[in-house]
């Protein structure tokens, strides 16, 4: 998925390199790994692969975020982006905590019967 709310000088090419961050719906609460090189490298790839992580999970279930420490406090560059990519559907998210490697983890409960596909 591409966001379209980012800045439009981003150049976006070493995203398409990037491994995805997921392959298949999870249908349990689940965490993505987006502490690896290339997301140190692209606060744009940690956006666009945590949406794509939300998108990945069942109804009913979470995904915890682990962003990468160099970006900051997800607050600062995450929540308005998930704002933006699920205006309107039933999705919540707090931030949990800073790990001890400098990351952060933010949980995203997919409520029961929501519809964010």
């Amino acid at each position: 998925m591409t966001n379209t709310t980012h800045d439009a000088d981003h150049d976006t090419d070493h995203d398409h390199d990037a491994v995805p961050v997921t392959d298949h719906v999870h249908h349990n609460s689940w965490s993505a790994n987006l502490e690896r090189a290339e997301h140190a490298d692209s606060r744009d790839l940690v956006v666009d692969q945590a949406i794509d992580a939300i998108e990945h999970t069942a109804a009913g279930n979470h995904v915890n975020l682990v962003t990468h420490g160099d970006h900051g406090h997800p607050a600062e560059y995450l929540f308005d982006e998930l704002e933006a990519a699920f205006d309107g559907r039933d999705l919540a998210w707090e931030y949990i905590e800073q790990c001890g490697c400098g990351g952060h983890v933010v949980r995203v409960q997919v409520p029961a019967g929501a519809n964010h596909a």
